[in-house]
C-alpha cells in the first residue's frame, strides 16, 4: 500500500506547557527499507528519542513515518538523518515543506513509478554476492571438498591434494586466508539486510527469520575462522556465502514482485485538489494554493470542476455529484446557503462558495483518517516469525548447554567455542528465512497474473480468518456508471431528446445522449473516418431554437416543438399532463433505486426513460459463494433504501445498511468487528476510511487511488468474481507456506543427526543446504491454483 499525507493536527489540550507555547509541525517521511511491524516499532523508538519530537507513527504498509515535532528544537532534515540508520533511508516526500498536504495516491504512485533506490541497492548486493560466490566456490569445491571428505576415504586422499591445495604439516590450507577475507566481504556487503534485520529484532526483542539466518551465517563464518586459525580444514565459508546470497536473492525477488504488483495500478487517480480559483470583489479570479485560502474567501468552481475545499454556496443554484465523498450515486441540487463538500464535482452550472472556518476539504479528512488507521498496530506477525520467536531461544539455549557441558568435561576454550557454534550452525532453521520471501513472492506473482494486487504479505493469512464481508453498493456491486436501462417512448421523440440532452451536464443526460445519439448516428451513412458528417451535427444542433436548464431537467424547443425532459415533479410544476401509465412506470422505477426520466412534448408526457446503475455481472454468484463459506455478507451504501431492495431480498445477503455516510461506514465496520474479522470491498474515495478500518480491505480497479492506498488488496479489473478467487488463493497460499516451512526444516533434519553421531562434515552440510534450498524453490514456483 502507498504514501499517505495529511495536514497538521491540532494539539490536545493536555499536551503540556512547552507544546502549548510552541506550534508543532507534522512531517511525513518516506523510509526505504521499512518492511515489517518490527521496523515500524524500531523507527518510532528512534524518532521518540529525538529532542523536540512529541509523537511519531510509522506505517510499513505505506513505508511512511509521520513525525510531530517542534521546529525550534529540531529540523525536518535532522529527522531524516536520525531516521536513516542501519541501511534505512528517510526522505521528505513533500518536497521540503513540512505542512504541505500531499495526496496519498500522487505521492506513492510517483515514488513507485520512479523506481525505489532500496530495490536497486538490494539487487546490487545480490549480484555482488552471486559474482563473488561463484568465483570463490569453484576453487573452494575443487580444493577443499575432496580434502574434507578424506576422513571417509583414508589419509591417502588427503595427501593427494596436499601439494596442490597448500596443505602441509597440519598447518591448514594456505588458500584459506583468501577465503576468510572474501567471505567476510560477502557477509557484510551482501548479507547487510539480514544483519540489519537481526539487529533490529534483537533491539526490539522481537525475534524473526532474519535473526535465524544471521545466527547461521555468522556462526558458520566465526566457526570457520577459528578452525582455520587452529589449523583445521572443517570450514564452512561456502555455507556462509550460499545461504547469505540465497536469502538476499529471495528478499530481492519478493521486493520485485511487490514492485511489479504496484506497477499494475499506475492508471489510478486521486480526487484531491491543490489549487483554487479565488473570486475577488471586483469579479476577477486569482489561482492560489488551497492552503492560502482564509475563512470567508469566495471560490469559483466552474462546471465539470472539483470543489477544492469545504464551504457554503454563496449564490444561485448548481448540481453537485458528491459520490466520491458521500457514496450517493445520483447528483444533488444545491441552493444558496447549502453546504458544499470538498472533493465533490459541479456537474451543472457554476458554484461560488464561501470558505468555511475549517479551511479543509472532506477529501483532506478522509486522507487523514486513512493515515491514522493505517499507521495503527497491524497485530499480525508472519507465521515464520512466530516460529522463529519460539525456535531461537531453544537453539541458543541448546548451544549454551552444549558449550557448558564441553567446558565441564575438560575441553579447552577453543573447543568449547567451536562446540557452541556448531550447535547454532546445525540447529538454526535458517531456511525459514528463505521459505518466507519465496512463499510471499510467488503468491503475489500468481495473484497479479489473476488481476489481484496484494500490498501486504499478511493478507492471505488474514483473509482466511474473515467472518464478515462488507460490500459497498455503488461502483462495487453495481457498475457505478449511469446507463439507459429501458426506454418506453416514441422513437422520434427519443432522437429529439438526445439532441436536447447533449446540451445538459448531468450523468443521466450523458447516458441518454450517448444511447440515442449513437442509435441515430448508426443509421447514418458513415464517412471514411467512421464518423457522421460534421454538417449533420450542425443541422441537428440548429434544430434547437430555445434551451432552458432546470434544477431537475431540461426544456427546449426543437423544430417548433416544445420538449421537456425531467422528473414527475417538474412536469407537475409546469402543469404538463401525465397519464396514469407514465406515472406508474416512473414511480415503480424509482422504487427499485433507478432514475426515471419522463419525456414529453407540447404539454403532455409521452414516455419514460429509465436510467440506472446496473449490478455487475456475476454479483449474485459471488455473494452466494461467500455465503456458502459461512461468511456473513453485509451491504453498505449512501443510497436510499429503495435503491437496495434487490439486495435486501437476496438470500445470501444478511444485512443491508442504506443512507450511510463515509463516517457512518467506518462506525458500522467497527460495530461489525465485534462479531469477528471484517473484510470491506469498495471502490471510491469515500470508502477509504472504511477500507482502512476493516481487518482487510479490497478495492476494485475502477476506484480511486485513495481507495487502493487504504486497501490491502486491489482488483485491477472490475470483476467482482475475483473476490472469491482471493479466498481460493489464500487457501492455496496457506498450503504452500506449510509445505515450505516443513521443507525448510529438512536442513536441520539432515545435519542434526549427523552432528549427534559425530559425522557432521562441511560437504554434507552444504549438501543439506542445496537439497533444502532446491526443494523450496521447486515447490514455491508451482502454480497455486489449477487452470
Amino acid at each position: 500500500m502507498e504514501a499517505v499525507a495529511a495536514s497538521s493536527e491540532s494539539l490536545p489540550p493536555d499536551a503540556g506547557t512547552q507544546r502549548a507555547q510552541t506550534e508543532s509541525h507534522d512531517v511525513f517521511l518516506q523510509v526505504d527499507g521499512m518492511h515489517c511491524a518490527t521496523c515500524e516499532a524500531f523507527l518510532e523508538s528512534i524518532a521518540d528519542d529525538c529532542t523536540g519530537v512529541t509523537d511519531a507513527a510509522a506505517s510499513y504498509v505505506t513505508e511512511t513515518i509521520r513525525v510531530e515535532y517542534d521546529p525550534t528544537r529540531i529540523s525536518a532534515d535532522a529527522l531524516c538523518d536520525a531516521l536513516s540508520p542501519l541501511g534505512y533511508t528517510a526522505t521528505r516526500r513533500d518536497g521540503g515543506s513540512d505542512n504541505v498536504l500531499t495526496a496519498v495516491g500522487q505521492s506513492r504512485r510517483q515514488d513507485e513509478t520512479g523506481g525505489r533506490d532500496i530495490d536497486e541497492v538490494l539487487g546490487f548486493r545480490y549480484a555482488a554476492g552471486v559474482i563473488f560466490g561463484t568465483f570463490m566456490l569453484l576453487p573452494y569445491a575443487v580444493l577443499l571438498y575432496p580434502a574434507q571428505l578424506s576422513s571417509f576415504f583414508g589419509d591417502g586422499t588427503l595427501g593427494m591434494y596436499a601439494s596442490a591445495s597448500g596443505i602441509g604439516g597440519g598447518d591448514g590450507l594456505l588458500i584459506l586466508p583468501l577465503f576468510l577475507v572474501l567471505t567476510g566481504v560477502v557477509l557484510v556487503f551482501t548479507g547487510l539486510p539480514l544483519l540489519q534485520g537481526a539487529y533490529v529484532s534483537l533491539k526490539m526483542r522481537q525475534p524473526n527469520t532474519d535473526l535465524l539466518v544471521a545466527l547461521t551465517v555468522v556462526s558458520a563464518y566465526v566457526y570457520s575462522t577459528i578452525a582455520f586459525l587452529l589449523g583445521r580444514i572443517d570450514v564452512y565459508y561456502d555455507l556462509t556465502i550460499v545461504i547469505a546470497a540465497s536469502v538476499v536473492a529471495a528478499i530481492f525477488y519478493e521486493s520485485l514482485s511487490k514492485q511489479r504488483a504496484m506497477d499494475r495500478l499506475t492508471d489510478l487517480t486521486i480526487s484531491h485538489v491543490t489549487d483554487a480559483r479565488r473570486y475577488d470583489a471586483d469579479g476577477t479570479t486569482t489561482t492560489v494554493d488551497v492552503s492560502d485560502l482564509d475563512p470567508g474567501d469566495r471560490v469559483l468552481v466552474r462546471e465539470g470542476e472539483r470543489i477544492p475545499i469545504d464551504g457554503v454556496l454563496a449564490e444561485g443554484e448548481c448540481t453537485i455529484d458528491e459520490a466520491i465523498v458521500t457514496g450517493e450515486s445520483l447528483p444533488v441540487l444545491k441552493r444558496a446557503g447549502d453546504d458544499l463538500v470538498g472533493g465533490a464535482v459541479v456537474t451543472d452550472g457554476a458554484a461560488v462558495l464561501t470558505v468555511s472556518d475549517s479551511q479543509s476539504s472532506s477529501i483532506d479528512r478522509l486522507i487523514t483518517s486513512v493515515w491514522n488507521l493505517q499507521s495503527g498496530d497491524h497485530g499480525v506477525q508472519r507465521q515464520a516469525d512466530r516460529l522463529a520467536s519460539i525456535v531461537i531461544p531453544v537453539v541458543v539455549g541448546g548451544a549454551v548447554l552444549a558449550g557448558g557441558w564441553s567446558l565441564v568435561t575438560g575441553s579447552d576454550v577453543s573447543l568449547v567455542v567451536l562446540t557452541t557454534l556448531s550447535v547454532l550452525l546445525v540447529g538454526c532453521p535458517w531456511a525459514l528465512g528463505l521459505a518466507t520471501p519465496l512463499s510471499v513472492a510467488t503468491s503475489i506473482e500468481e495473484a497479479v497474473t489473476r488481476g489481484i494486487v496484494v500490498f501486504d504479505e499478511t493478507v492471505f493469512e488474514r483473509l482466511r480468518n474473515v467472518d464478515v464481508v462488507v460490500f459497498d453498493k455503488t461502483g462495487t456491486i453495481t457498475t457505478g456508471r449511469m446507463e439507459v436501462l429501458e426506454a418506453n417512448a416514441p422513437a422520434d421523440l427519443l432522437k429529439v431528446v438526445a439532441d436536447l440532452e447533449q446540451r445538459a451536464s448531468h450523468p443521466a443526460a450523458d447516458a441518454i445522449a450517448t444511447a440515442f445519439a449513437q442509435e441515430e448516428q448508426a443509421s447514418e451513412d458513415p464517412r471514411t473516418d467512421s464518423g457522421v458528417a460534421n454538417e449533420d451535427n450542425h443541422r441537428r444542433a440548429e434544430r434547437i431554437t430555445e434551451f432552458t436548464s432546470h434544477a431537475t431537467g431540461v426544456e427546449g424547443i426543437v423544430e417548433d416543438t416544445r420538449i421537456l425532459v425531467s422528473n414527475l415533479d417538474l412536469f407537475a410544476d409546469l402543469e404538463w399532463s401525465v397519464s396514469d401509465d407514465v406515472e406508474t412506470r416512473a414511480t415503480a422505477a424509482r422504487g427499485v433505486g433507478r432514475l426515471p426520466v419522463v419525456v414529453g412534448r407540447d404539454g403532455r408526457a409521452e414516455g419514460v426513460i429509465i436510467v440506472g446503475d446496473e449490478p455487475r455481472a456475476g454479483w449474485e454468484d459471488t455473494l452466494t459463494q461467500l455465503s456458502d463459506r459461512d461468511i456473513e455478507v453485509v451491504v453498505l451504501t449512501g443510497d436510499d433504501e429503495a435503491a437496495t431492495e434487490f439486495l435486501a431480498t437476496h438470500p445470501s445477503v444478511d444485512h443491508v445498511f442504506a443512507g450511510v455516510p463515509p463516517a457512518g461506514k467506518t462506525a458500522t465496520i467497527r460495530r461489525l468487528q465485534s462479531r469477528g474479522q471484517v473484510m470491506m470491498v469498495g471502490d471510491g474515495t469515500n470508502d477509504a476510511p472504511a477500507l482502512a478500518t476493516a481487518d482487510l480491505g479490497i478495492s476494485l480497479g475502477g476506484g480511486t487511488a485513495l481507495a487502493s492506498d487504504a486497501a490491502d488488496i486491489s482488483i485491477v479489473d472490475d470483476d467482482l468474481s475475483t473476490v472469491e478467487t482471493t479466498f481460493d488463493l489464500a487457501d492455496a497460499a496457506r498450503r504452500r507456506v506449510r509445505q515450505n516451512n516443513a521443507v525448510a526444516l529438512l536442513y536441520n533434519v539432515i545435519t542434526i543427526p549427523l552432528a549427534a553421531v559425530g559425522l557432521l562434515n562441511p560437504v554434507f552440510a552444504m549438501g543439506a543446504v542445496v537439497t533444502s534450498g532446491g526443494l523450496l524453490a521447486a515447490n514455491s514456483f508451482r502454480a497455486l491454483l489449477g487452470e
